[in-house]
């Protein structure tokens, strides 16, 4: 049976994407809005690799909200959770009044249960709350009949999450006013847009953060006289020759900008006081071994940008994956005769030339990488159509545990 738009569903799964920054974001001026103190530029990750998918109910039955992440209830009380409940809810209440009759006005007051899901690991430092504020803010959205600007909600959640509402190549407008409502995103290309770009993330075998980057963020923002420089006077000339060198498909300039930016964000961490470093030993082998590769050929092949935490996220073009993954494999020598080392886009085994070896002349390093995930540029935020993907039963609660 066909059911009419006035009874909408109400039970909504979407999925979101992860995205990797290659102009950094260190630093809010506001915390409680999450407006940040320099606007950044990052790369949509294909979500077939990683994504957050997030289940949304709403009922009349329901007594409060719940929530569920990775298998886990968790608190719904968390300040940066019910900013995104709020918000959601305010526009939707706002729209009803603004006479849009399809609205459902029971539906705003029913609560609702979250439940979501990574494909990836949490802990592995890979902007979890990035994908998963998106998936919850662009699900939210769908269930309360909400359009329109979502990404000013999303960065209330996480400021990295507004980046993840869009595909491709993306910037956060670090805007001007005070109420944060010209702080958004916005798409600067599709993922079509650069096809041959494809992206590795090297994950350094798992420890949690030292520092959690909320906590670091605002102990640069207090002690780094870097980070105020670098936030006036660098930021806003590289993110005009990114745009621009994306625009072109200009490799080499976007790789050493996203270089260069990388190692000015941790040159920040350790400007602030006491120094913060996200950077292991494995993180500056993986610099070294990009930089020798490189000069080898005499020309920018690979880059490299580290967020947060030591694991590494390689930008190349299609045609160089197969040997620098080999030379990864050769450098840090998986503790698995690299079955499960490459996950994700298969990538064709090659034979490395000794003299590369040679060239690049760095010590291997047994385990310090524990897989790598191949991946490209991909789309923003979906909608799950199968019935069968959602998280929660009609009953509002978990189907399986994950």
């Amino acid at each position: 049976p066909v059911t009419s738009s006035m009874e909408k569903p109400n039970i909504v799964t979407c999925t979101a994407p992860v995205n990797i920054a290659v102009i950094k974001y260190w630093g809010k001026r506001n915390e409680e809005l999450i407006l940040p103190i320099n606007s950044s530029l990052s790369v949509t990750l294909h979500q077939d690799q990683l994504k957050t998918t997030t289940t949304v109910v709403a009922s009349k039955s329901f007594q409060e909200d719940r929530i569920w992440l990775n298998g886990k209830e968790e608190d719904i009380s968390h300040p940066r959770l019910q900013s995104c409940l709020r918000e959601v809810r305010r526009l939707a209440r706002k729209r009803r009044n603004d006479g849009n009759p399809s609205l459902d006005s029971a539906v705003l007051s029913h609560k609702v249960h979250i439940c979501s899901v990574n494909n990836f690991p949490t802990a592995a430092g890979l902007a979890s709350s990035a994908a998963g504020f998106a998936c919850l803010v662009y699900t939210l959205a769908r269930v309360f009949g909400v359009e329109g600007e979502l990404s000013a909600i999303a960065r209330q959640g996480s400021g990295s999450a507004c980046r993840s509402m869009y595909g491709g190549f993306v910037q956060w407008l670090m805007g001007q006013k005070e109420d944060g409502k010209d702080s958004v995103a916005q798409q600067v290309e599709p993922e079509s847009h650069w096809p041959e770009l494809r992206i590795l993330v090297l994950v350094a075998s798992a420890e949690k953060k030292p520092v959690g980057s909320t906590s670091g963020m605002q102990t640069s923002v207090e002690t780094s006289a870097l980070l105020k420089h670098r936030a006036e006077s660098v930021v806003p000339g590289r993110m005009a020759e990114m745009i621009e060198a994306i625009g072109r498909r200009d490799f080499a300039t976007f790789a050493e900008l996203t270089m260069k930016d990388s190692n000015q964000f941790h040159a920040t961490c350790l400007d602030t006081y006491p120094p913060i470093f996200y950077l292991s030993s494995v993180s500056q082998q993986v610099i070294n071994l990009v930089h020798r590769y490189n000069r080898h050929y005499g020309e920018t092949r690979v880059s490299y940008t580290f967020d947060a935490g030591p694991n590494a996220v390689i930008f190349t073009l299609k045609q160089h994956v197969p040997e620098f993954l080999q030379v990864v494999q050769h450098f840090f020598p998986p503790e698995t005769n690299g079955g499960h080392f490459i996950r994700g886009l298969p990538v064709k085994r090659v034979f490395l030339p000794d003299e590369l070896k040679q060239s690049i002349g760095l010590q291997p390093m047994d385990n310090g990488i524990s897989y790598v995930i191949s991946t490209k540029a991909g789309p923003g935020p979906c909608v799950v159509d199968d019935p069968a993907q959602h998280l929660l039963g009609s009953d509002g609660l978990p189907k399986r545990t994950v």
